[in-house]
């Protein structure tokens, strides 16, 4: 350790376990096999660690859980915000507290550390929308029992929990081409986040099961290099239908669409993704999938709890279905649309 006095964080990231998991081995506290128990005593004698009996012992029945979400995605009534008042209210629900820090671009630029792990206030790590590849894979490094919710990384070393993204998007491309559409268009940067990927993924493989080609000049842009949303800029000639990456997408394409004097959806149908337009009406009311966000703030919960408990077992990704709602933004292909007429 260098001179450095060794703690049991320290120990926790050498294990490649919790703060908690090793709390509880070298204070006694049960809830784990001998061989883990073992394993942490071993190592903390190795690097010279001396329980004084002063240091933290957290019950897991009262747990500080981190919260943290890139300030870009933390806007007043965004879908992440809604997120974040969910995971509140849950973990409150078992018993535990949960602690929010806006991850700002310079921080996270400079690949430092969160205050939350830097003063060792929480216990676990929520990290709530995609931050870069390379600083979550440094957080995932902290020894802090971490969870990823809405995106994923194989060499993230952190457990993972996301909606039916590609499904869901292939499920709604599904829907237009059986309802006539061919000429279909996608809005989302595919590179933003894993997330758009995924729903193009799925758009895409739906065009390919159909036999239907994909326009590079049809799929069109929704943000900036900041990743705020954005009007799209729509291309001189149309497709009949737009499948877009969120329902705010969809709120902006369709404002462009009334602009070019179209209307919706009875010359071009538009469907989004999350079931969530931020408390703002949509004209017409928005075809979509709609993401169980109850069903992943529980399952990220439980994960994280299991984490902190000691569980071993390989990093994974879970799954939350969705279902998809059909309104008045799309409907079938005529013939002729009326401006093709």
């Amino acid at each position: 350790m260098s001179g450095k006095k060794a703690t049991m964080r320290d120990i926790a990231r050498a294990i490649g376990t919790s703060t908690v998991t090793v709390s509880k081995a070298i204070t006694g506290k049960p809830g784990m096999s001998d061989k883990l128990r073992g394993r942490i005593l071993r190592k903390a004698e190795e690097m010279g660690y001396r329980y004084t009996g002063k240091a933290p012992v957290h019950s897991l029945q009262h747990l500080d859980i981190g919260i943290l979400i890139p300030e870009r995605y933390f806007q007043e009534e965004s879908f992440y915000s809604t997120l974040y008042k969910q995971l509140i209210l849950k973990l409150s629900e078992y018993g535990h507290f949960g602690l929010l820090e806006i991850l700002n671009a310079q921080t996270e630029a400079q690949l430092q550390m969160p205050n939350l792990i830097l003063t060792e206030r929480a216990q676990g790590l929520i990290m709530l929308g995609e931050p870069s590849k390379a600083y979550y894979r440094m957080l995932a490094q902290s020894g802090t029992p971490t969870v990823y919710m809405d995106f994923y990384d194989e060499q993230g070393n952190a457990d993972c929990v996301v909606g039916d993204n590609t499904y869901g998007a292939y499920r709604l491309t599904s829907h237009l081409i059986r309802n006539g559409h061919t000429r279909i268009g996608f809005v989302g940067n595919r590179r933003a986040t894993g997330s758009i990927m995924d729903r193009y993924l799925g758009y895409y493989r739906a065009m390919l099961v159909n036999n239907l080609h994909v326009r590079e000049d049809w799929v069109l842009s929704d943000r900036g290099e900041d990743g705020a949303l954005k009007p799209p800029v729509l291309p001189e000639e149309l497709p009949t239908a737009f499948v877009c990456n969120c329902d705010l997408a969809a709120r902006f394409l369709i404002e462009e669409v009334k602009k070019r004097g179209l209307r919706v959806p009875e010359d071009i149908s538009v469907t989004g993704f999350d079931d969530f337009t931020g408390g703002m009406e949509v004209d017409p009311p928005l075809s979509t999938f709609r993401v169980n966000t109850a069903g992943m703030v529980e399952l990220t919960v439980k994960t994280m709890m299991e984490r902190c408990a000691g569980v071993q077992r390989p990093f994974g990704r879970t799954v939350v279905g969705g279902q998809p709602v059909y309104r008045e933004s799309e409907k079938p292909l005529t013939e002729k649309t009326d401006r093709q007429k």
